[in-house]
């Protein structure tokens, strides 16, 4: 029995804010918009990744030396993501086993290589109401899709009204994973082993890397609930308003303000510096930081943020 050639790659989902903007960074060239002319010539971009060498010490060092090699930066925070092995991954040389990372760093001065992830994800973009047509048209395709199947449309539907927030379904920000595997399976993205119509609006990455940022995406939403991670992407010091920012950014949803800040002082999570600021363009603005031993007094209890799940 001829045994299949397996390749061992490393996928780095490096996110950032620019101001209140999450981004993630890519490599290779500028893909083009899905929903715009199509130009066969034009290779899409790629998460940062590599194969394991027999150099590397451990499969988190293999990925540091790929991304300082591919991008010239230092990850940062990393955490092992998920393993992708499914058969279709296969490549022309055998089959492709990729170990993904979730890193959270800062953009610092080379802005090179960092596009918006709502760029890929147009879908999942919430706040004030953005998107709002687009979501519409989403859902009136997905409808067509589930009654394709007579015998399965009741079950597919179900599925597209709790992933997308439909017919009273509240909208879950961490379901964005389950939500791009039901366009892939719709056939309404460019990558979709079918396709059913023009796909939907959004920039597609190479291979599976869309895939891969997805669940980089749901692991983000789900953790910033129960973790304070999310102070990794902030500067040193920052306003509650701009965390706030940082939280909707993440989420793709507004929260309320006043919840927010209360649950913010009432788990200690911040300590004010003693500075104001006048940047916010209204009253001065108290400059505060994150505790640091937070991580510690929260390790079992966990730290709660409000994400919104109200249509």
């Amino acid at each position: 029995m001829t045994r299949e050639p397996l390749t061992t790659e490393l996928v780095a989902v490096l996110v950032a804010l620019l101001g209140e903007e999450p981004q993630v960074l890519t490599v290779g060239a500028d893909g083009a918009a899905e929903s715009g002319p199509s130009d066969a010539t034009a290779m899409p971009p790629a998460l940062p990744s590599g194969p394991l060498q027999a150099s590397h010490r451990s499969l988190q060092s293999g990925l540091r030396a790929w991304v300082e090699a591919q991008t010239g930066r230092n990850p940062g925070y990393v955490e092992q993501l998920y393993t992708f092995a499914d058969v279709d991954r296969a490549g022309a040389n055998g089959r492709i086993l990729s170990v993904s990372y979730l890193g959270l760093t800062a953009i610092g001065d080379n802005p090179n290589g960092w596009r918006h992830w709502y760029e890929f994800f147009p879908w999942e973009d919430r706040r004030d109401g953005r998107g709002q047509d687009a979501h519409e048209a989403l859902a009136r395709r997905l409808r067509d899709w589930a009654a394709e199947d007579p015998a399965r449309s009741a079950v597919r539907w179900q599925r597209c009204a709790i992933g997308f927030g439909l017919e009273g379904h509240g909208w879950s920000p961490e379901l964005c994973l389950q939500r791009y595997e039901l366009l892939y399976e719709s056939g309404l993205l460019p990558e979709s082993a079918r396709r059913s119509g023009p796909p939907v609006p959004g920039l597609r990455l190479r291979y599976d890397h869309r895939r891969i940022l997805a669940t980089g995406l749901a692991r983000l939403r789900a953790k910033i609930q129960y973790r304070p991670v999310v102070f990794e992407l902030m500067p040193a010091v920052f306003t509650l308003g701009q965390l706030q920012g940082a939280v909707e950014a993440l989420a793709g949803r507004r929260v309320h303000k006043q919840n927010f800040r209360r649950l913010v002082e009432q788990q200690d999570l911040v300590e004010d510096t003693g500075e104001r600021t006048t940047d916010t363009g209204g009253r001065p603005a108290k400059m505060v930081r994150f505790r640091r031993e937070v991580h510690l007094e929260r390790q079992a209890a966990g730290t709660k943020l409000p994400i919104p799940r109200s249509r």
